[in-house]
């Protein structure tokens, strides 16, 4: 049995979730739940960041404690995430106890090894970002240097703190990257990490002594480490580093992350290198998304262009909330996300295309079979096409492209309808040939169901019930389950209302 350890980034606490947040997270559910009908041992990781300069300013602001901020602030992604179906096996906050056992154990491992050097630190400082910055690296807006992804006016910081020596792993990150199969896609982001390095790495601070929220360095407790080193640590805090060497050995060869483009250098660049210093293999595959745009910008609290996941699914549902975000959002570019574009995709692909196979479906058994589903035809054309659309579609989930699997799957959506109106089974008298036709189309909503899970649980568990079967297909497993003929006939098959209830455009 494979493992496949997913990760989503961990989301800054003083965040709102919204539907960039959610993007990654539906995707990283969607291969979860793909693996698992694979029938790979997984394990989901998403959770929240929660130490910081940001931080502990919002805590003072709001008059509380910077726990009681991220007590509160926390649990809104972890609730938000239940009511999308998000299926993780662990959220990590970087506030809890193992976390800091983690961290000061791999950072102790780096230092031990001569990667970490007291030095004095004088730059520009993002405070959202919780970055320095060169000049080069800012844009000048209304005459201030500016953070070129938040564009807010940046710090001039000053203090003596410790630094990691990241040039001293150009050449190690070069080779890492040059690996077959490439350890960060789409190839674009990798050659983007190459050029980072190219341009010439810096040693980069990694702890505060102007702070206290956030873990003590252990060789010297007057300072915090930098909410970022801190952070990225929690991929291996989940899988036992620091305090089941085992565990972490099992887990951390299958590691898979899954981030924005915003924070490929910390992924792509320091993290790999941080975790070499530490003795420590780099992840095994880091795939970078573009951002999510509303109206061609980027969601910020500054542009007020954040959508929260309810206020669609209160529209859509949770399935077409998904649905959405995992077909039309390519994964790798930029992608500008529309309602009115959501409702199209809604109507066509789920309302139009499944929801209407099972609906004609299972009437049409209920009037010409008694209510009683009928076996598939083993020689059946649609047997062919249910094999490509398998194919595919694990080939479009293994290169996390989530848009390209599900296209192959409506593959079958698209070919099973198009035999129901060559057929026309509603029209003919009861008999063999009605029941062939009917059994094929049972056999397609079987697999359909199995293939679709990833993205459209729910509605793929009512086929299943519909059509009579016991249990639910999240349970079936990969590849016997799409293998054609597997709907054994004479179970009861029932209507119901729409599936996916047409949506009217604004």
């Amino acid at each position: 049995m494979a493992r496949f350890y997913v990760t989503t980034p961990i989301y800054y606490v003083n965040d709102a979730p919204h539907i960039g947040h959610a993007y990654t997270t539906v995707t990283a559910d969607a291969l979860a739940r793909w693996h698992r009908l694979a029938g790979d041992e997984v394990f989901f990781l998403t959770g929240t960041d929660e130490h910081g300069l940001k931080m502990q300013r919002a805590a003072q602001a709001n008059g509380v404690t910077p726990i009681e901020q991220a007590d509160r602030f926390s649990e809104r992604f972890r609730s938000t995430w239940a009511a999308l179906d998000i299926t993780n096996d662990d959220f990590i906050r970087t506030t809890e106890g193992r976390h800091h056992t983690a961290v000061q154990a791999l950072m102790q491992a780096a230092y031990d090894n001569g990667f970490i050097e007291p030095g004095t630190y004088e730059g520009l400082y993002c405070v959202p970002c919780e970055e320095y910055y060169t000049e080069g690296e800012l844009v000048l807006r209304d005459g201030e240097l500016c953070c070129p992804i938040h564009l807010r006016p940046v710090e001039q910081l000053s203090e003596r703190n410790w630094f990691f020596k990241l040039s001293a792993f150009s050449d190690r990150l070069l080779e890492w990257y040059g690996r077959e199969p490439s350890p960060v896609r789409p190839v674009g982001k990798r050659n983007e990490a190459i050029g980072l390095v190219k341009g010439g790495l810096r040693d980069i601070s990694i702890s505060r002594s102007s702070i206290t929220w956030g873990v003590p360095v252990p060789w010297d407790p007057g300072h915090v480490f930098y909410v970022w080193y801190d952070a990225l640590i929690n991929y291996a805090t989940a899988v036992g580093y620091g305090a089941d060497p085992e565990r972490f050995a099992a887990w951390w060869p299958s590691v898979h992350h899954l981030i924005g483009k915003d924070i490929l250098r910390f992924h792509c660049v320091y993290w790999p290198a941080l975790l070499m210093a530490a003795g420590i293999d780099p992840p095994a595959q880091v795939d970078v998304h573009g951002f999510l745009l509303v109206g061609g910008e980027k969601m910020s609290k500054t542009a007020l262009n954040q959508i929260a996941p309810a206020d669609l699914v209160e529209t859509f549902g949770v399935d077409g909330f998904r649905y959405h975000f995992l077909r039309d959002q390519s994964f790798g570019p930029d992608g500008d996300f529309s309602f009115e574009g959501m409702v199209a995709r809604y109507n066509a692909d789920l309302a139009n295309n499944l929801g209407n196979l099972l609906n004609r479906v299972a009437t049409v058994v209920g009037r010409k079979c008694g209510g009683v589903g009928p076996a598939p035809d083993p020689a059946s054309p649609l047997g062919a096409v249910a094999a490509d659309v398998y194919a595919a579609a694990a080939d479009g989930w293994a290169r996390t492209a989530p848009s390209e699997a599900l296209e192959a799957t409506w593959r079958l959506v698209r070919e099973t309808n198009a035999a129901l109106e060559a057929a026309e089974p509603w029209k003919a008298e009861p008999g063999p040939a009605v029941d062939r036709v009917l059994g094929d189309a049972l056999e397609a909503l079987r697999i359909l169901a199995v293939l679709a899970t990833p993205a459209v649980p729910r509605a793929c568990a009512e086929i299943w019930r519909r059509i009579g079967l016991d249990g639910v297909p999240g349970d079936q497993r990969l590849p016997a389950a799409a293998a054609w003929g597997g709907y054994p006939g004479g179970l009861a098959v029932e209507t119901g209302p729409p599936l996916f209830p047409r949506i009217q455009p604004a």
